[in-house]
Order: structure tokens, then sequence, then C-alpha cells
């Protein structure tokens, strides 16, 4: 098996999954996202979304296949080498806001960058900074027992962007918002990896928030799938629409 193309950040070949009660979670996906790409992982719930990401951020080892982060290959590190592939240059936001109760917002942003050795004051400044683009700059020194369920997601949106990581993987990371909030959010979010060249592989089965990603793979089952619009068969009740299919790949 060859190494993947330069081009692609992170790149997987016929990646296969097994849940612990058996059931396929991934079924031989393959795909290559290319450095400050914005890529939206859609389906619906079950499609393997999620899977997907935990399997390219290294969080769960592969039972199949190749994942491979700027030329080196994931698949074949031990646990102690991908946790710090991890820590210290990937990101990861879970639709359930998880933060540490015993610190504060700011020291929580801050988190993972002093775990990367930045001293406390540029940590808390950076941390501040974020706070401040993601509207909860006035929580800095509350605990997240204080806050509501919508402002402990942007702190941890804040905290995952604070280290500008390479890859920042998003599962659903603007479920627990209101939907007036969720496309703020999101814009935030993707024009700082923008700005930052950062990588961003976003699940999501919302297509308002898929449609900010410069591109979509879909997911169905544990497998990608194209939708082909096909044209409509003469006289039948289609002749004014378009068919269309899902098929694997």
């Amino acid at each position: 098996m060859g190494a993947p193309p330069d081009n692609d950040v992170l790149w997987a070949r016929a990646l296969h999954f097994r849940h612990n009660d058996g059931s396929p979670g991934l079924s031989g996906v393959s795909l290559g996202v290319g450095e400050g790409e914005i890529l939206a992982v859609g389906g619906p719930r079950g499609s393997g979304k999620t899977t997907l990401l935990r399997c390219l951020s290294g969080l769960v080892p592969v039972a199949g296949g190749e994942v491979w982060f700027n030329s080196v290959p994931v698949h074949t590190m031990r646990t102690a080498a991908r946790e710090r592939l991890r820590r210290e240059r990937f990101g990861w936001i879970d639709p359930v806001p998880m933060l540490v109760p015993e610190l504060n917002v700011w020291e929580n942003t801050a988190l993972p960058l002093m775990l990367r050795g930045v001293a406390r004051r540029p940590a808390r400044a950076t941390a501040l900074e974020w706070l401040e683009r993601l509207d909860v700059g006035d929580k800095a020194r509350k605990r997240p027992g204080d806050l509501v369920h919508a402002e402990r997601q942007r702190v941890c949106i804040a905290r995952a962007l604070a280290p500008a990581p390479s890859v920042l993987f998003a599962d659903e990371p603007t479920a627990p918002l209101h939907r007036a909030d969720r496309r703020h959010v999101l814009r935030t979010l993707t024009t700082a990896a923008r700005s930052h060249g950062i990588t961003v592989l976003l699940a999501t089965a919302d297509a308002d928030t898929a449609a900010l990603a410069d591109r979509t793979v879909s997911l169905l089952d544990g497998r990608r799938v194209h939708t082909l619009h096909l044209p409509p068969v003469p006289g039948t009740a289609e002749t004014e629409g378009r068919a269309a299919c899902s098929l694997s790949v």
C-alpha cells in the first residue's frame, strides 16, 4: 500500500470499524481532505459520521484500512503516540459540552495551551480572545456549573480553537444551540478556521450547517454514498422533475 497524495493533510482508504456489539460502523470508507479545507460529513443519525471522525482522529483504532496524517500512518501508531497526536495537532468538539468543573471558563479554554507548554499569561490572553469571539467573554471567571448549556458549548468551541490545531474534528458542534445562534457560531468557527489554515471535519445532519463547508461527503449505513439525479422518464409523473438515488462507493 502506497503513501497518500502529498496535497492531502488527512487521508483514509478502505476504513472498516465494528462496534462492541459486532455491528458495522464503517464499511470501506475512503476520503482525502486538503490542508485548510472545511469538509462536512453528512448523513442521518446512525450513518457513521461520529465513528468516522473518531477513526480519523485516532480516538479509536480501525479494524481495517489506513489513516494518514501529513503522510504519517495513524493506523499503525501505538496508543500513546495517538494520544500525543490528538493533544498536539488535533482539536475536538463534542455535541455535548464537557468542561472541567473545578476550573473557571478561561482556565478551561486555556487548558490545551498550557498542556502544550504555553505559559499561563499568554495562554490566558489567547483564551480570553476566543471567548470574546464566541460571545462568552463576560463569563471568563465563572465556573461551568454557572453557565447555561449553550454557553458551555461556546466555551468548548473556544477551547478547541484556541490552540490553532492542524485539524479540528467537530461532531455536531452546534447541536445544543438554538437555531438562531447556530449560524453565528458556525460562521465564527469557519472564519477562524480559514484565517488560521485549520482543516475542519464537520459531522452534521443539518443541510444549512453543511452549506458552510467547502465540500460535503455523505454516509449511509457506514458507507460513502453519492446522490445522482436521474433524467425523467418520458410519459411518467417524473417528467416535470428529476428522480434521485443514492449509490454506495
